[in-house]
């Protein structure tokens, strides 16, 4: 009896904690149909798997605000080209994005374009 219980709960964790994972991992957020660009200035950058994480401080028509923005996982950044030390806290950059589906602030990297005009 005790058994039965034990791998009972065991198959539903598994289960359970790969469902989690399959949908962290999900892009389906993002609108990749509808890119748009981003200014501002870095104010956290995370070059670390699961994924990159990016904070701009973005002054806009919706006013003065940091939005974080995740990108691939730090693998699929450096066969790319990507090295930790491109991109700053402080420097200016503009971004491509594929923006959230749902409207809110954000949305995934696709593109990074420093002050200086190099993109990567």
């Amino acid at each position: 009896m005790i058994r039965t219980l034990v791998r009972s709960l065991t198959v539903a964790l598994v289960l359970g904690g790969s469902a989690a994972a399959v949908a962290h991992h999900s892009a389906a957020q993002f609108n990749f149909q509808a890119p748009a660009t981003v200014s501002g200035v870095v104010k956290e950058i995370r070059m670390a798997n699961p994924h990159m994480r990016l904070v701009l401080s973005v002054d806009d028509e919706k006013g003065a605000r940091d939005i974080e923005f995740e990108g691939h996982s730090l693998n699929n950044l450096y066969r790319r080209g990507w090295r930790k030390d491109m991109v700053k806290v402080g420097d200016k950059v503009t971004i491509s994005i594929a923006p959230r589906k749902d409207g809110h602030d954000g949305g995934y990297v696709l593109s990074v374009k420093t002050a200086d005009g190099k993109e990567f």
